[in-house]
């Protein structure tokens, strides 16, 4: 309990510092298109913002991280874990910690992925295409069916077709109503 406390009150002091960090950007990002604001360290001698100059933006130091203890740490007070596939969702506790779906997997593994959240009781704070998994699975069995339904025309079809190109052909083996080059 007293743990709980402790956290929550560094959540406040790090929500504190968060308000009070600058954006960092890189050099002259709001002058040129061109130059993205991602952060990079500038290097160049005369550069303004490597000699701290006053008035120029601020370039990231020590003292600006948050506190250790809240490293990770969602504002719910639940520790975020990452998670790439089913099995990382095993080393969970529903009742301290909460899943972040990684952004690199893909639609399929995420619905895998929260169904057996849900079955395990676990919050999952970006489940995004997942969560609307029986939205999803009535669209895939509606693609098969349009499949089997395909394949079964184009069976007729291609019989057809077959024999009106044989039909089309001469005998020198060129189509006939084209241009031969």
């Amino acid at each position: 309990m007293e743990k709980l406390e402790n956290i929550r009150k560094l959540l406040k002091t790090k929500k504190k510092m968060a308000s009070r960090r600058p954006k960092f950007v890189k050099s002259e990002s709001w002058r040129y298109k061109r130059v993205s604001p991602n952060w990079s360290r500038p290097r160049g001698l005369d550069n303004r913002i490597r000699r701290r100059i006053k008035g120029w933006p601020a370039s990231p130091n020590v003292g600006y991280r948050s506190p250790r203890l809240t490293r990770y740490i969602h504002p719910s007070g639940l520790e975020e874990i990452m998670v790439y596939n089913v099995g990382d969702l095993t080393i969970i506790d529903p009742a301290t910690q909460i899943a972040r779906i990684g952004g690199t997997v893909g639609a399929k593994k995420r619905i895998l992925i929260v169904e057996e959240a849900l079955k395990r009781n676990i919050k999952i704070l970006n489940p995004g295409k997942g969560s609307l998994v029986s939205e999803l699975k009535e669209t895939e069995s509606q693609k098969k069916e349009e499949q089997v339904e395909g394949e079964e025309g184009k069976k007729g079809e291609s019989v057809s077709s077959s024999v009106e190109d044989k039909a089309k052909t001469d005998t020198s083996g060129e189509k006939k109503g084209g241009d031969s080059q």
